[in-house]
């Protein structure tokens, strides 16, 4: 397996190559959060699969 050159690089992270301080790109993932919140974010992810799946077992059992 060959080593990718700096331009096929740029061709796959999309990047310019040039990184400033000033630079408010952002976070892409989890609508921008801040990495204090993803811990809470989880959280209410897991909750949130916790009641849909009661909710659908609750509705199997009342159509039993």
């Amino acid at each position: 397996m060959r080593e990718l050159s700096l331009t096929e690089i740029a061709w796959v992270t999309g990047g310019t190559g040039v990184c400033t301080a000033d630079d408010t790109g952002g976070n892409e993932y989890l609508g921008g959060a801040r990495s204090e919140d993803v811990g809470t974010i989880l959280i209410n992810v897991y909750e949130g699969l916790v009641e849909a799946t009661s909710h659908v077992i609750e509705r199997v059992a009342n159509a039993l």
